[in-house]
């Protein structure tokens, strides 16, 4: 199954994604029919002015406001309930540090904290009905969070939704925190999360191509240099490489996701710290360590630089980016050793998945590895949109984070699918043609490489000048003409097999 796992974020992700995941907001295009449609409403208002919004609702005007402004792609918060629950989780913490500190009422931070867990669970996701793609540097998807948790945790304490005079969205959940530290860390989080995801499914493709390697172990073939024949090798040596170039792609994501954990919350709006109260910071970042399990995160040295550097998604991007064209490599690779099947390599078989063709009955194509082939190309497109948004940022803040979220969201999602996928519907089931590839390696003239060391490069020219002209095989001419015995043959080529 194609699914994201998770360690400390347990999420469940609706059935059905609304386009905005509420009546209002359905038509919110519309409000004529958002007022025959939804009869109780609460007004709230913000410094444009008053906005009708469904009593049941959780979030609140700024979310309104957002969603009328920015819909502008399919993809919303609700899709990536990482992201939600490490907002969530963000929340719980500054609660807590802020009732540390002895700045915020234990009794409004408990509610806080109450709501946020619920969020942080997998509750009122979808009431996160934002695009991903918004102006702002992610301010509205941090108003989203601060509303839905703000009127979550009026319940808790008895009052109706909107009553923010009791807890406030900006002055209670949002107290000593910035959208320009709050939104970086809960991408960083999200990211570290996912990415754990995706290299459980990198390590299933390594071992599985690792596992082919096993059993071709003993199938000689011949490999290739610029699509010519060169020198003999075995399948299995060919899958073991493979398998290699998926471990150093996972290392370079691994070495980036340890860097992810270094956050610039308690930096809020540029890094200074302003409006949070003394260890307010400290305390917000132990708390973290505490619901996450993950010790290892820690507070950004340069808080400034911290909040204006987006460098740590674009090197992240680079990673993903390897590990897609990695595995388009090896995809590119199956589909060339299994092409034919007569007429081609077809040196392998790849499973067959379904019907390749509505005009031409009984061809199959190799479809999974295709798929894989364009999941690294949609990977490649991020890593340039994003490239470009982290070298466009100005001053103290990138604003374009937002876009850059969209992108490593999707990277990720899309490897670890593909990763799976190319497991179950390709690498596993692979067979070899035994007999055709080690016909191959006797009848070439690639064996003369082989040769020249013990009878020279001008004799091994000559032999595979004269097998290629002839199409006689060059272990016999090698035996014929007096340059090497039978056993020599042979024993050069085991020898030539060994690494």
């Amino acid at each position: 199954m194609l699914t994201r796992a998770s360690a400390w974020v347990f999420v469940c992700v609706p059935a059905t994604v609304q386009s905005y995941g509420s009546t209002y907001l359905t038509a919110a295009m519309d409000k004529r029919v958002m007022t025959k449609v939804q009869s109780h409403q609460r007004t709230e208002t913000d410094l444009i002015g008053p906005v009708e919004l469904p009593t049941e609702a959780y979030y609140g005007v700024n979310t309104v406001r957002a969603a009328e402004n920015f819909q502008l792609s399919s993809t919303r918060l609700e899709q990536f309930p990482e992201l939600i629950a490490a907002l969530a989780i963000i929340k719980q913490a500054a609660a807590a540090a802020n009732r540390d500190v002895g700045a915020l009422d234990a009794d409004i931070a408990n509610a806080i904290i109450a709501a946020a867990q619920e969020v942080a669970s997998g509750q009122l996701h979808e009431q996160f009905i934002l695009d991903m793609i918004q102006g702002g540097a992610g301010t509205s998807t941090n108003m989203n969070a601060n509303e839905v948790i703000a009127n979550r945790a009026l319940e808790h304490l008895g009052y109706a939704k909107g009553d923010y005079e009791v807890l406030h969205p900006l002055n209670h959940v949002n107290m000593g925190q910035s959208t320009n530290d709050v939104y970086p860390t809960a991408l960083k989080l999200a990211l570290h999360q996912m990415t754990g995801n995706l290299l459980d499914s990198l390590e299933v493709l390594r071992q599985s191509l690792q596992d082919k390697a096993d059993e071709f172990d003993a199938v000689v073939k011949m490999g290739r240099t610029q699509m010519q024949i060169a020198v003999p090798m075995t399948l299995g040596q060919e899958f073991g490489a493979w398998a290699t170039m998926i471990e150093r792609s996972m290392t370079g994501i691994k070495r980036v996701r340890y860097d992810l954990l270094e956050l610039n919350l308690g930096g809020t709006a540029i890094g200074t710290g302003i409006n949070a109260h003394d260890g307010y910071r400290e305390r917000a970042i132990q708390h973290l360590r505490d619901i996450t399990g993950l010790t290892s995160i820690a507070s950004a040295p340069d808080l400034i630089a911290a909040t204006a550097d987006t460098q740590i998604f674009v090197d992240l991007s680079g990673a993903l980016k390897r590990a897609g064209t990695t595995m388009s490599k090896i995809a590119n690779d199956l589909r060339l050793l299994s092409s034919g099947p007569s007429g081609g390599f077809g040196e392998i078989n790849l499973p067959a998945q379904q019907a390749g063709s509505s005009i031409m009955p009984g061809k199959v194509n190799p479809v999974i590895a295709e798929a894989v082939n364009q999941v690294a190309f949609q990977v490649a497109g991020h890593d340039a949109a994003i490239t470009m948004a982290s070298e466009a940022g100005q001053l103290e803040l990138n604003p374009f984070e937002p876009v850059m979220a969209r992108g490593l969201f999707d990277s990720i999602s899309i490897l670890q699918n593909a990763a799976t996928m190319f497991v179950e519907k390709c690498v596993t089931d692979i067979t070899a043609n035994d007999q055709l590839m080690r016909d191959v390696v006797e009848g070439s003239a690639g064996l003369a490489t082989v040769f020249s060391p013990v009878i020279g490069y001008k004799n091994a020219t000559a032999l595979a000048v004269e097998a290629t002209r002839t199409g006689a095989k060059v272990t016999d001419l090698a035996v014929t003409k007096g340059l090497l015995s039978a056993t020599q043959v042979q024993q050069l080529i085991s020898d030539a097999l060994e690494v």
